[in-house]
């Protein structure tokens, strides 16, 4: 592992293990539409993201995308109007998304609503990204010096999204995900994303306690 990495990654869990609970960390602003149960469909509000793809099974790419992206917010950067570095707070959540999938050939090929790659089991390439604080535009923050590492303007949209807690194994996130596709059908909603996994806490964080989330971008709910 890269010794920048994996230094950043240390310093970045000391600081959130360190930090003051009564200094909540920033997360994305939304509305909530409608709340049913579990689910909820949101309106988010643009965003920046910074984002990377990475290979691999989704414990093995979310490793790597938060390696990479912890090193980029935590100095790996240079400032728009300087040679010197900035150091860009954490926030949350961590989101990984999937990006293709393997078909085995004895498979048929089917037209999916979200390109296919729904399955989570089976996708062996990812985006990872996480939300820059609100305080940033594309012109103001500090810009990655590793080309690994994207900055996002992302519009406003609506999501779709089924909150749970406990573990994430690739199984339990592909049920959730399910749960979450069919309530969105069932709800007349048209899927326009891929789906996506959103992790809020540290990886110490009891079970019981994790804030995990399905979220599926969905077009305009009609009123």
């Amino acid at each position: 592992m890269n010794k920048r990495i994996f230094a950043c990654t240390l310093l970045l869990l000391n600081g959130l293990l360190m930090s003051n609970p009564s200094a909540a960390t920033e997360e994305p602003k939304y509305e909530v539409i409608k709340s049913e149960g579990a689910f909820e469909i949101r309106r988010y509000k643009p965003m920046l993201i910074a984002e990377t793809e990475v290979q691999g099974d989704m414990d093995e790419a979310s490793r790597k995308g938060f390696r990479l992206i912890a090193d980029y917010i935590f100095g790996n950067n240079q400032r728009p109007d300087s040679a010197d570095e900035a150091k860009i707070a954490m926030t949350a959540p961590v989101t990984v998304q999937p990006q293709a999938v393997k078909i085995a050939m004895t498979a048929p090929v089917s037209a999916q609503p979200v390109a296919g790659a729904t399955n989570m089991q089976t996708a062996d390439k990812w985006r990872v990204h996480f939300v820059m604080p609100s305080q940033y535009t594309l012109a103001t923050i500090a810009k990655p010096k590793n080309d690994a590492v994207k900055l996002k303007e992302v519009p406003g949209k609506y999501f779709v999204v089924l909150a749970y807690s406990g573990l994430n194994g690739v199984a339990k996130v592909q049920e959730k995900t399910n749960e979450t596709l069919e309530w969105t059908r069932q709800n007349g909603l048209e899927i326009t994303g891929i789906p996506q996994l959103a992790r809020y806490d540290p990886p110490w964080t009891l079970p019981m306690f994790r804030r995990n989330e399905i979220m599926v971008e969905v077009a305009t709910p009609k009123q």
